[in-house]
């Protein structure tokens, strides 16, 4: 091969590495900016804070820019430069993750829209309710972070383990409309108003569902194998860095 076409050769491969690099990064500010509307729209919740819920909302129009915007440059990327292997894997979870992204700000929405629902109304003896809902939209708001954190360093280990905890948000969400629909049976008048807390609840746990996708993507980066339609409890990781 003669220098020239070393050169060349070099510079395409630089160029690769350099975009992948910007899509990896963008994904993860993108995963950022969801965390942000999910922790807002949490906070409005709480708060009956309808200024901050509108914002949420408005802002989930950004969310869904970006995602076009990467969807975009992966399948740019994925025509010029043909990726294999690992690279390939790598293009794949982030056009996988960035979509459960945006589906994540949408439920992140969808909570805004309904906490300025309840902000106009007041459900009487139902602190019990809100202090479990709470408590559940935090533990899905650090899942996500955690879900984030071993997505960023491919940490399949990691990214198991939390897979794997969406079990617990499972029969925690089952538990709380367990509780909500005996509430509603109990005091016809707050039927309107614990559906809205329903549908909230709901969004909270496919939240969770999205997160364990993405770390799921995490394992097929890390390992090369599709986990989705595996029981998880059965997974054997290789070793770390193996």
């Amino acid at each position: 091969m003669g220098h020239d076409a070393r050169q060349a050769g070099q510079h395409i491969s630089g160029q690769f590495s350099s975009e992948l690099a910007d899509v990896r990064n963008r994904a993860l500010a993108m995963g950022e900016m969801v965390v942000r509307q999910l922790a807002d729209s949490l906070r409005a919740l709480e708060e009956s804070d309808e200024t901050l819920a509108k914002r949420v909302v408005h802002n989930d129009d950004k969310v869904n820019a970006v995602e076009v915007n990467l969807d975009e440059e992966c399948a740019l990327i994925l025509a010029r430069h043909q990726p294999t292997a690992r690279d390939l894997r790598l293009v794949v979870c982030i056009i996988k993750t960035i979509t459960d992204l945006e589906r994540m700000g949408d439920e992140a929405r969808r909570i805004a829209q309904m906490s300025r629902q309840l902000s106009e109304t007041s459900i009487p003896h139902a602190g019990d309710q809100y202090q479990n809902i709470h408590l559940f939209g935090k533990e899905i708001l650090s899942m996500v972070r955690l879900t984030l954190n071993a997505f960023s360093r491919v940490d399949h280990v990691a990214a198991l383990e939390i897979a794997k905890g969406d079990q617990k948000n499972d029969r925690q969400y089952r538990n709380i409309l367990r509780t909500l629909i005996t509430y509603m049976m109990e005091d016809p008048r707050a039927i309107s108003s614990v559906l809205n807390i329903i549908w909230a609840v709901r969004s909270l746990e496919r939240i969770g569902d999205h997160a364990k996708n993405i770390c799921q993507y995490t394992l097929y980066l890390a390992e090369g194998r599709d986990v989705r339609h595996t029981d998880l409890d059965d997974i054997v990781l290789a070793p770390p860095g193996g």
